[in-house]
């Protein structure tokens, strides 16, 4: 494959694979000589690419051409899209063109179909925060690709850590592997992770579980932190409904009679079921009402947030809601 596309909004995991697609195509004493990179605020920018596409690179190695955050896939006229029929089935082997957008590509336009039919396409878009075990799935990866070794423990905790932030995990697993040279080889426990790793998602997960407890002063104090900490709203809201989703869960099997913390677990999309013992505690002063209550209102709040209402006060406004239906019904 000579000709790829790549989109999304993931900007540190797409630089990762240009760097590794671009190391793989130029040998680098001549990577200065063909290695082409083309912003789109160059005139015919589409063009200048498909013609460095075809050009035969100097000495050794292959030609690397890059079209950088280009809109051939949201919009192209009539001269381009002529050019790419002309140059896209013709393109050297020994020459890569690699063609990156935030944007994800439209399918009706016949450049996008025309890149189908010829590009590698690849999506670099952040995993859904409610996905938990494709991002410790994620994390696991990378941790095997920077060459850390982790206890399942402490692959959890980092997922829980990071998130779905790409940029942070790897910044997390440098720090580790560091760590990891002088430590030995025995994989690195949760502990270890706990003390190196600055969580990203950890004070979410405090407000959480202030909320759990019906503790409306600290859950307000924790939204304003996470907020003046430029922690985006939605973000914030996605790692909520993710917890007590799973609280939810828990507390159904438990109630419907299930005793093996592996099948909770795995109802509960827990990747490690000793979680199980924990969250037990975690739920016995919620009731299954007052956990499904709890969703709706998270459900209003992800609705109001992607509607626009202003963050601070939508956030505290729910959020004291929120602490209210944690708290036991006597009280309430």
């Amino acid at each position: 494959m000579t000709i790829y596309l790549y989109w999304g909004s993931d900007d540190f995991a797409m630089a990762k694979a240009v760097d590794s697609l671009r190391d793989r195509t130029l040998d680098p004493a001549w990577a200065t000589f063909n290695a082409d990179k083309i912003s789109p605020e160059q005139s015919d920018a589409v063009i200048q690419g498909l013609n460095q596409s075809v050009t035969p690179p100097f000495g050794s190695g292959g030609r690397f051409v890059w079209l950088v955050d280009t809109n051939v896939c949201q919009q192209a006229s009539g001269e381009v899209l002529a050019e790419m029929e002309r140059t896209l089935p013709v393109i050297p082997e020994t020459n890569v063109l690699l063609l990156t957008t935030p944007n994800k590509p439209d399918g009706r336009l016949k450049t996008t179909k025309l890149l189908q039919k010829y590009a590698q396409v690849q999506e670099f878009s952040p995993l859904p925060p409610l996905k938990h075990n494709e991002i410790v799935s994620s994390v696991r990866k990378a941790a095997q690709e920077v060459g850390v070794k982790l206890t399942p423990d402490a692959v959890d905790l980092l997922a829980e850590s990071v998130g779905n932030d790409t940029r942070s995990l790897y910044n997390a697993l440098e720090k580790l592997h560091l760590y990891s040279l002088s430590a030995g080889p025995q994989p690195l426990s949760a502990a270890t992770v706990d003390q190196l790793v600055t969580a990203t998602t950890q004070n979410s997960l405090q407000l959480a579980s202030a909320i759990r407890q019906g503790d409306v002063g600290t859950a307000l104090e924790l939204v304003a932190d996470l907020i003046n900490r430029n922690e985006p709203a939605l973000k914030i809201s996605a790692t909520l409904t993710r917890q007590f989703r799973t609280w939810f869960w828990v507390k159904l099997m438990i109630e419907s009679g299930e005793r093996d913390e592996k099948a909770i677990a795995a109802a509960a999309e827990i990747g490690n079921f000793n979680r199980i013992y924990f969250l037990r505690k975690e739920v016995s002063s919620l009731s299954l009402s007052q956990l499904e209550q709890i969703l709706a209102l998270l459900l209003e709040l992800e609705v109001s947030l992607k509607r626009g209402t202003e963050e601070l006060s939508t956030l505290q406004t729910k959020t004291i809601e929120l602490c209210q239906l944690c708290r036991p019904t006597s009280f309430r």
